[in-house]
């Protein structure tokens, strides 16, 4: 039910309802169909309030979920999102840190951007790393590179100009780039599993089953359902409305922050990130078990503990970066559930989204020598 523009002037009627330009009247609809006035009243800095009248009941703008939102202030109806600027959470607000910060988050970006560019140059320059295996973990090394970039950049900047803010467009392009490289991480490493898993258990085979059309084309796929995943992400975001001077609680814009702080809430919406989850991650995490577990009873199978130690170590560096990716990710999980501290889950998102990333190239170059010796070829090349 939509609510007329003209309101009946009474003189109990608050002074302040005629001023648009400070307070904007809003139809809305609850979600039990019963028609409601608000007033919509941005504040100073990241607050902002709703009057709803004529019961005088004050809300903020975090709860005001359920209400389908309709600017009549000109008789029109505008999206309240064309205007939209959110704000971050800082990780302090102290200013003596903020330069420690500034530092700290700077060089774990510079390190991890260097060195996995570098495990890409010596997988391109050294003839002997043209394999399956060397070429899945380049395209690894240039998803974490993309996955890191997508957040940390506008992270150190806020810190740098001592700004919280992120519009709405670079709220949008974070969720979309976010989803994109982190189902691309995790969809790569599952064809990493099955590509261990034909080497060491079908060896006779590896050359033909793992040829480099194939290779190709797993990439391929696997950057295409990312693809489907940020596109999916994005549409849904940018179907949300929401009060405007929004704090998320986090350091960059995650999808399931901006469902909680979302003026309208769909149940459907979940629904769909249940699905895209158990279908992008699930899946993968399923294929990475089953490969492990067959590579697993392969090696229990080889009679001499020197081959039992060779053929687990060709699929070490990897088993640690599951461990790594997917424990973090889980700890981010299981901290937002069980804690309620914005500060504390900000902490986990860190190890998730900046410190796995930056070990990834240190895991591999330091347990696989042939990482080694075609790094140290291209830094004397470099030299």
């Amino acid at each position: 039910m939509r609510i007329g523009v003209e309101i009946p002037q009474r003189a109990e009627e608050p002074p302040f309802t005629s001023r648009c330009s400070r307070l904007t009247l809003l139809s809305a609809t609850r979600e039990d169909e019963s028609p409601t006035l608000i007033f919509y009243q941005p504040l100073k800095g990241s607050g902002s309030k709703i009057l709803v009248m004529p019961q005088q009941e004050e809300v903020t703008a975090h709860q005001c979920r359920g209400l389908i939102l309709k600017c009549l202030c000109h008789g029109e109806v505008w999206n309240l999102t064309d205007v939209l600027e959110f704000f971050l959470l800082e990780f302090s607000e102290d200013p003596h840190l903020q330069p420690v910060l500034f530092g700290l988050f700077l060089s774990m970006y510079l390190v991890t951007v260097l060195g996995n560019l570098l495990i890409i140059l010596a997988v391109i320059s050294d003839s002997h790393l043209h394999t399956p295996m060397y070429f899945f973990l380049s395209n690894l090394s240039l998803a974490d590179i993309g996955f890191t970039s997508s957040t940390i950049p506008k992270l150190i900047v806020n810190i740098h100009t001592h700004s919280k803010s992120i519009t709405y467009a670079g709220c949008l392009t974070q969720v979309s780039l976010f989803a994109l490289f982190g189902c691309l991480d995790s969809l790569l490493l599952a064809v990493m599993a099955y590509d261990r898993l034909v080497a060491i258990c079908h060896p006779l085979h590896y050359p033909v089953s793992m040829s480099p059309r194939l290779c190709g084309l797993l990439v391929l796929v696997s950057f295409s359902f990312g693809l489907l995943d940020a596109q999916v992400h994005g549409i849904m975001a940018s179907q949300l409305a929401f009060c405007s001077g929004v704090e998320i609680p986090h350091f960059f814009c995650e999808f399931p922050q901006l469902l909680k702080l979302a003026c309208h809430y769909r149940s459907t919406n979940n629904i769909l990130i249940y699905f895209l989850g158990a279908i992008f991650g699930g899946a993968p995490v399923s294929g990475i078990l089953y490969s492990y577990t067959q590579i697993i009873s392969s090696i229990l199978r080889v009679p001499s503990t020197g081959g039992k130690y060779k053929a687990f170590s060709t699929c070490s560096s990897h088993l640690l970066v599951v461990c790594l990716f997917y424990g973090t990710g889980l700890a981010v999980y299981f901290s937002s559930a069980v804690s309620h501290s914005p500060k504390k889950d900000m902490v986990t998102s860190v190890m998730y989204t900046m410190v796995t990333p930056m070990l990834n190239p240190f895991i591999y170059s330091l347990k696989n020598r042939d990482i080694k010796r075609a790094l140290w070829k291209l830094l004397s090349r470099m030299a």
